[in-house]
């Protein structure tokens, strides 16, 4: 068994292949690169053949999105690899980009999920997006990072460069116990994309493991490669998986309260794109409501399998802000990590 390949899905990406891939083979050693194709029609898995001969082919047979592609693709090498790193073909690698991480996870056991800083490639002064320097969620399951809360996002001035246990690591590069992924079911595939990521990493935690993020590792993210953040349906994607993920993996009391105040919540930002006359984004977060309790019985049965499957372990609830971090950011106006009160985190 090799002890970590390098898997990145792809989709009509022949020019994050062409921008993005030098970086990956001239940075990853001996480690093997596996890219697996959700049935492209453009003439990227052409160009793989001709340019990159080494690197190993996987073709799935449909776009099942990033959910299902990554779970195909990881069934047809399951048992070849200790660790997986999820890459994203927009991500640019560094030197040393492994093996920190590599280090830390082999040092620690208890460890099933680990993520490098992840920084903008358009602007390399700032954290990117998704993932930033470390994930967290609040009381309300809205996620947010070190460097970024909502859509404002830090300028990297170190001052997050500490390792540290985290709640989520991003799916745009993530390192991940094999062995783990496939006893948990890997993503949920009614996710088809976006937060499938938080929802592994929350039923990681549910089963006691630890998720960290390690800055001296670090990576550049494009972003919204496929689909831009504003646009509309990743706008629904990401709020209906939101409430996929709150509802099959919160443990609290009164968990119909929590989803009706979460839903109730979420409205603040169906005025904000109304204020800003982005009636599309708007309709979608109320669309992503509907279907939501649409597949609310399949997501009933999914947390009673979670449920029973954790029965008698202890979670893990480090990196859960016990405050509402939509109150901190459109009350408080706190719009930086480093702004939030610390001892609000378990």
């Amino acid at each position: 068994m090799d002890k970590l390949g390098i898997i990145i899905l792809n989709w009509n990406g022949k020019k994050h292949l062409e921008t993005y891939l030098p970086s990956v083979i001239s940075n990853s050693g001996e480690h093997k690169v596996v890219v697996v194709d959700n049935n492209s029609s453009d003439d990227s898995v052409s160009f793989l053949k001709l340019t990159y001969p080494q690197i190993e082919l996987i073709h799935n047979i449909e776009n099942g999105g990033f959910a299902k592609g990554y779970n195909d693709g990881l069934e047809q090498i399951k048992g070849r690899f200790d660790y997986y790193v999820l890459l994203n073909s927009d991500v640019e690698v560094t030197a040393n980009w492994i093996s920190p991480i590599l280090d830390l996870m082999e040092k620690d056991k208890t460890v099933s999920a680990c993520q490098p800083k992840v920084l903008a490639y358009k602007n390399k002064t700032k954290f990117e997006h998704a993932g930033a320097s470390g994930g967290y969620l609040d009381k309300n399951g809205y996620p947010f990072c070190r460097g970024r809360i909502f859509d404002d996002v830090e300028e990297d001035k170190g001052q997050y460069d500490t390792i540290e246990e985290i709640f989520w690591a991003t799916g745009a590069c993530m390192f991940v116990r094999s062995r783990l992924f496939h006893e948990l079911g890997g993503f949920d595939e009614d996710y088809f994309a976006h937060m499938e990521e938080i929802d592994l990493c929350w039923r990681m935690k549910l089963h006691g493991q630890k998720i960290m993020v390690n800055p001296n590792s670090v990576v550049y993210h494009l972003g919204g490669g496929t689909l831009n953040y504003l646009s509309p349906r990743k706008v629904f994607l990401n709020f209906r998986n939101s409430l996929f993920t709150l509802y099959k993996n919160y443990r609290g009391k009164f968990l119909f309260f929590k989803i009706l105040w979460r839903i109730c919540l979420d409205y603040i930002a169906v005025f904000a794109f109304v204020l800003n006359g982005e009636f599309k984004g708007s309709w979608q977060i109320i669309k992503a409501q509907f279907n939501f309790l649409k597949q609310f019985g399949a997501m009933k049965k999914k947390r009673k399998s979670l449920l029973e499957s954790t029965k008698g372990k202890k979670a893990n609830r480090k990196g859960i802000y016990n405050k509402s971090v939509v109150f901190s950011r459109f009350i408080k106006f706190k719009k930086h990590f480093s702004d939030l009160n610390l001892n609000s985190f378990n």
